[in-house]
C-alpha cells in the first residue's frame, strides 16, 4: 500500500488496512506475516525488495508505542457494520487497536529476519514480562505469565495488561528468541545458526538438545555486528555455510560460530 502490507477485503471488496482508510489504516498482522513468508526480503528488483524494512519502519512510526506494538492504528471510533467486533471495543483495547501480546513476536522475528537484531530485542523487552515489573503499578499483571493484550496508546490505561495467561505469546516469543533473535533454527537437514542480535552483545552461549544430541554453541561478535556468519567450526572443523548437520545417535557437538 505504498508504505505497509494491506491487511485484508472485505466480503464487497473494500480494503482494509490501507492508507484510503479513515480509521485502521494500518495493522501490525500484514507486517509480521509477510515478511515471514519472505515478501519483500529477496533482493531481486522484481520482489519488491526494500519493501519488507519500509513496512517495519512504518510499524515503527505507527504502531511501536513503550509498552508494545498496537494491533491498528488509528483505532475505530465507532461501530462500523462491515467491520464487526473488531470495532466495538473502546479505542485502545482489545481488538480496536490495543497490544496483542501474540502478534509482536510476529514483529521481533520480521525484524529478526532483515539483521535488526536491535529493534527485535527491544520490541521483545516492551512486553517481556519480568521487565515490565519495573512498573508493576501501571502494568497489573503477574511478572512471571504474559497477558493477552496491553491496552494501546488510545486507552486512559495505556500500559494496563488484561487476561493475563488467555494467550499464546510465550510460545510465539520462544520461537522470537531461541529461533531468531539468539538463531537457533532446527531444520530437516540439522541445526542452522543466525542470530540477529543487538550489536552490543559480546555473544552468548546456548544448550541446545536437538535429535539426541547436545549441542553446546559458543557465539562470539568481536565486530559487534547485529547479524551475519563469517566463520563456523563444528567440533574443531571448518564448516561451510551456517548449518550444523545433524548427527545421528547422542554425544555432544561443539559449536564456535563468530559474527561478522
Amino acid at each position: 500500500d505504498g508504505n505497509w502490507f494491506r491487511r485484508a477485503y472485505d466480503n464487497f471488496g473494500k480494503v482494509l488496512g490501507s492508507k484510503e482508510n479513515t480509521e485502521g489504516r494500518i495493522f501490525i498482522e500484514p507486517q509480521g506475516i509477510c515478511i515471514m513468508a519472505g515478501l519483500g526480503v529477496d533482493a531481486a528488483p522484481s520482489s519488491g525488495s526494500g519493501n519488507a524494512v519500509k513496512a517495519l519502519d512504518s510499524v515503527a512510526e505507527h504502531l511501536a508505542t513503550p509498552h508494545g506494538i498496537v494491533l491498528q492504528q488509528p483505532a475505530f471510533s465507532q461501530y462500523y457494520l462491515h467491520l464487526g467486533e473488531i470495532s466495538s471495543y473502546p479505542p485502545g483495547y482489545k481488538e480496536n487497536a490495543g497490544i496483542f501480546c501474540h502478534t509482536n513476536p510476529w514483529i521481533m522475528i520480521a525484524e529478526s529476519i532483515v539483521g535488526r537484531g536491535d529493534k527485535a530485542f527491544d520490541y521483545y523487552k516492551r512486553i517481556n514480562p519480568s521487565t515490565r515489573e519495573e512498573i508493576s503499578e501501571l502494568h497489573k499483571c503477574e511478572p512471571y505469565v504474559y497477558a493477552q493484550m496491553i491496552a494501546g496508546k488510545d486507552a486512559a490505561t495505556h500500559g494496563e495488561a488484561k487476561n493475563s495467561w488467555l494467550s499464546g505469546t510465550a510460545a510465539w516469543n520462544y520461537v522470537a528468541i531461541t529461533q531468531y533473535i539468539l538463531g537457533i533454527r532446527p531444520g530437516f537437514d540439522g541445526l542452522e545458526i543466525d542470530p540477529a542480535i543487538p550489536a552490543d552483545w559480546d555473544g552468548f552461549k546456548v544448550t541446545r538438545k536437538y535429535r539426541d544430541v547436545t549441542y553446546q554453541i559458543n557465539v562470539t561478535n568481536p565486530k559487534h555486528v547485529s547479524k551475519g556468519v563469517e566463520k563456523f567450526t563444528v567440533n574443531g572443523k571448518h564448516v561451510e555455510g551456517n548449518v550444523i548437520r545433524a548427527e545421528a545417535g547422542s554425544g555432544e557437538v561443539h559449536v564456535e560460530v563468530v559474527m561478522g
